[in-house]
Formats: C-alpha cells, sequence, structure tokens
C-alpha cells in the first residue's frame, strides 16, 4: 500500500480532540470515506493505518439509509473483549458461533455479520450525527469486524466501519471508551 501524504492529519486531529474535550492520552481515530482507510493517531503521530469499509450506499446521516454517518464521534461502548476471532456479535451478545471468514472480492455472506469486536460510536454534532431521525448511537453505527475480509477496501457495509478481524482485535484494547473518532467524507 502506497502511504498517503499525512500533512492533513495533524489539524483534524487537534480539531476533533478539542471539540470532543478529549484528553491529549486518549488516541484519535480518523475515517476517511473516500480512501476507505482509518487513521490511529497516539503520541503525536499516526501509528497504524487500516484499510477498512464504509457504507456501500455513501455517507450520510438518516435514519434507515444504510450510510456512513459523516462528523465527530466518541467510541461510547465496547463489547467482545476476549471473544475469539470470527465470533457473531448479534445486538451486541456473542452469540457463541463463529463466522466463516471469506476473502474473495466477490465473496458475500448470507448475513451482515458483525464478528470479533464491536466499537459503538455516539456521534457528538447535533443536526449532523445527534438529533431525531440522525442520531449514529441510535442507528446502531459501530466499527467493527466483518465476515466479508475479501470486500475490505471498498465500500460494501451497511453504514458501519468495517475491519479485518486480526486489525480490529489489534486496535481493541488501545481505544478506550471516549475515544474521539473523526469521520471524513
Amino acid at each position: 500500500m502506497t502511504l498517503p501524504s499525512l500533512e492533513w492529519i495533524e489539524p483534524v486531529v487537534a480539531d476533533a480532540r478539542e471539540r470532543a474535550r478529549a484528553s491529549a492520552d486518549l488516541p484519535v481515530v480518523v475515517v476517511r470515506v473516500d480512501q476507505q482507510r482509518l487513521y490511529v493517531w497516539e503520541d503525536g503521530r499516526v501509528t497504524d493505518i487500516f484499510e477498512v469499509s464504509t457504507a456501500e450506499n455513501g455517507v450520510g446521516n438518516e435514519d434507515g439509509s444504510l450510510k456512513t454517518p459523516p462528523g465527530l464521534h466518541r467510541i461510547a461502548e465496547r463489547f467482545g473483549e476476549g471473544a475469539p476471532k470470527g465470533t457473531i456479535f448479534r445486538a451486541r451478545g456473542n452469540t457463541g458461533q463463529t463466522a466463516e471468514i471469506l476473502t474473495g472480492p466477490d465473496e458475500r455472506s448470507p448475513r451482515d455479520n458483525i464478528t470479533s469486536r464491536i466499537l459503538w460510536l455516539e456521534g457528538l454534532e447535533d443536526g449532523v450525527n445527534r438529533g431525531e431521525g440522525i442520531d449514529s448511537l441510535q442507528r446502531y453505527i459501530y466499527i467493527h469486524g466483518t465476515d466479508e475480509e475479501g470486500r475490505i477496501g471498498q465500500p460494501a457495509s451497511h453504514g458501519c466501519v468495517r475491519m479485518r478481524n486480526d486489525e480490529v482485535i489489534e486496535l481493541f484494547p488501545r481505544l478506550p471508551v471516549g475515544t474521539p473518532v473523526q469521520i471524513l467524507p
């Protein structure tokens, strides 16, 4: 993967941290929908860049739109600590089932399985991702693992930010509740 220029990210991180009133010791996550990438900012620098999949229907905030909501969020709740890779979650509960991980670009799962870990996002911007009919928390917008790993890097989700299972498992312990997440269209 060719690394993009990262000059743009420092002011985005500073703005997200200030508006989220987040302490300087918390990481900041920036999702670039246009690049299908998730950036992790820790200790004054980008520490990781992960390919992701945002919504197949694009960017938007309307309930039922199956679009990825833009704007500033924070991690409100976390689920899946210690669960085996590929564990399937329904309504944030561990089903005890493990998904077959599909790695082909054209392979589709019969369900929109949420696997391995869940980072539930709360919108922090009234009228953008917080409020009646547009609320990210009420829309159940997550960063999570997927059984459709072959589709990572292209828009494929139903609104959430999908990650490869090994990567969301690696990232999960580093992102506590309160971590700012900025989603840029």
